[in-house]
């Protein structure tokens, strides 16, 4: 009943306007973000649904574990099905057994599945949850993330804490800082530096390298936004926004040069990109997962890190990754 197809080159411009049309794909689904990545990295195995000619839902995905696991994401933070707008959940089911068949076939042994969260859906669905649990997916893992819902209101700084407020009011008052909107690639070479120093304090290091946060801003020009802070024309702090969908803006960096901790750059921005984000429609921030990663379980709070972000009206989102054993 479907057939499954993986993905070539050709399938491209197919399966982005399927992304962009679908109720729950992002940016991180998209062909045209996954070519950041240099060939090779990753042994890509991108699928494809078919109900006859029609084109119902996608996969990206890759081959992990030395060939036998098939894991979606990799290179990205979300993955998952794709789905339309409107599908019935008995097609659903039928999409889970094909993949489930699919994988059997090829000789995979395990299949991960990190979808985004429901606060990306166009129309909150969980169809497809249902149907992947009642096929006998459990959960390889849960992280909390936080996302701040964007009430239609004029005056949104009032929702953020006490604290919060008196530091913005402080920034806004001092002539020496400011925020700014860059254009283009401006502002990425200043910004790196802060990002690797505030990972290193960690021992992390960034997710991109900056020539892969310029090669991004390339291909996906009005989806990545650096948003920084100045205090006398010097960066000493900013953002930078993934804008996933037409609902969702995502912090994927927010760092500060610690140096200036006592300006509050950190507290100045936030107040910018959920902003900005309002203006251009979105219905929520997402401020990006909260755990301590520290810890030997990957499950444990980041508890500083969560009451930090509930002084901005954040709450906690599940994300959660599907697993099952074939």
């Amino acid at each position: 009943m479907i057939e499954v197809r993986p993905y070539a080159p050709s399938h491209q411009e197919e399966w982005d306007d399927f992304v962009l049309q679908s109720n729950n794909g992002t940016i991180f689904h998209l062909q045209r973000f996954l070519a950041y990545h240099p060939h090779n990295r990753f042994a890509f195995h991108h699928l494809l649904f078919y109900r006859g000619r029609q084109l119902i839902a996608l996969l990206p995905a890759a081959i992990t574990e030395n060939g036998t696991c098939l894991e979606s994401p990799i290179g990205a933070s979300y993955g998952g099905f794709v789905l339309p707008l409107e599908l019935k959940y008995v097609m659903h089911e039928h999409l889970v057994d094909s993949l489930l068949a699919y994988a059997q076939r090829q000789g995979f042994r395990k299949i991960l599945l990190t979808p985004a969260p429901p606060i990306y859906q166009a129309r909150f669905c969980q169809d497809i949850d249902y149907a992947l649990a009642f096929k006998g997916f459990d959960f390889d893992r849960h992280y909390i993330s936080h996302a701040i819902y964007l009430e239609p209101r004029q005056n949104f700084v009032s929702q953020f804490s006490a604290t919060v407020r008196r530091y913005i009011h402080q920034c806004e008052r001092n002539a020496d800082l400011s925020v700014q909107h860059c254009e283009g690639h401006e502002g990425f070479d200043e910004f790196y530096p802060i990002l690797l120093e505030n990972k290193a304090r960690h021992n992390a290091k960034p997710t991109h390298s900056l020539e892969e946060l310029h090669r991004l801003k390339s291909l996906l020009p009005n989806a990545i936004h650096l948003f920084l802070v100045r205090y006398k024309g010097k960066a000493i702090g900013g953002s930078v926004m993934f804008l996933c969908n037409p609902r969702v803006s995502l912090c994927f960096y927010n760092m500060l040069n610690y140096e200036f901790e006592k300006l509050h750059p950190i507290h100045f921005v936030m107040k910018h990109v959920v902003e900005w984000s309002i203006r251009i429609g979105c219905r929520y921030v997402d401020i990006g997962v909260s755990q301590n990663v520290q810890h030997e379980n990957q499950m444990t709070p980041a508890y500083s890190l969560i009451e930090f972000k509930e002084k901005f009206a954040a709450k906690g989102v599940l994300r959660s990754t599907f697993r099952k054993f074939l």
